[in-house]
């Protein structure tokens, strides 16, 4: 059975949906096989690979509300991706009646697990029912914290809704690393966020920083990761060694 992280943090612009699609292709540059799941009804993860989320007769939506097959929904691109649309905003309050509503997503994933290393699930700027579901079916999670004081304050909320799913929906998921992005070395501000993270988490925290560029920006624009669209630059660097931070850590 594949590895399933979620990507979760509750605070918008952190980078989540960045890291899933290119630690996604990090890892299959690594010959691993690599699902990504777009479960924020915003889909940049769907359009960063080029996809318009409009066209689309079935998503992520059908999945969770419907019982679609998640193999009816995923497109092959540089990961196997289970797509979304802005429907998905809809499912909170659909799957809010239906008996067993958290795990929805685990029972989807069931099927095809086996057919994966990893799963990797980007979830909205929300700790509502839809980073709940990713919660409960993950094994572990990588929180994105931009490097900035306010958003080492949202770590808090986050740990305390991971207790409740241990408590009771998921006892064995965990966080499997903090990653520092938005990282900017010249400053102090940056530099000293990095600190408090390793002061509080030790060595949960990624050796790994996401720095700052234009690079990350760019090549959704072009429906491609930044490790195709800049292949040896710096940006394309720092998630090969994320990678490679992931597979070490198992």
């Amino acid at each position: 059975m594949g590895q399933v992280i979620a990507l979760a943090n509750q605070k918008g612009g952190v980078a989540k949906t960045t890291t899933t699609l290119n630690l996604g292709v990090a890892l299959v540059e690594r010959g691993k096989r690599v699902l990504c799941v777009d479960l924020d009804p915003q889909s940049n993860l769907t359009m960063s690979q080029g996809i318009d989320p409009d066209e689309l007769d079935r998503t992520m939506f059908d999945v969770l509300v419907h019982k679609t097959p998640l193999e009816d929904v995923i497109l092959e691109r540089e990961i196997d991706l289970a797509a979304s649309s802005i429907d998905l905003a809809g499912a909170e309050l659909a799957l809010s009646s239906m008996i067993g509503r958290e795990r929805a997503l685990q029972k989807a994933l069931l099927p095809v697990r086996g057919r994966y290393d990893f799963v990797l699930i980007d979830t909205p700027p929300s700790l509502g029912l839809l980073t709940i579901n990713a919660l409960t079916a993950a094994d572990g999670v990588i929180v994105p914290v931009q490097c900035e004081y306010l958003s080492l304050r949202g770590l808090i909320q986050l740990e305390n809704t991971l207790t409740m799913i241990r408590e009771n929906l998921n006892p064995d998921v965990r966080i499997a690393g903090i990653l520092p992005t938005m990282f900017d070395g010249r400053t102090l501000h940056s530099r000293e966020a990095v600190e408090i993270l390793q002061e509080n988490f030790g060595d949960l925290v990624f050796e790994t920083k996401i720095r700052k560029t234009i690079r990350y920006a760019e090549a959704p624009v072009k429906g491609t990761s930044v490790l195709k669209y800049d292949s040896k630059g710096k940006a394309a660097k720092a998630y090969r060694d994320l990678a490679e931070e992931v597979l070490r850590d198992g």
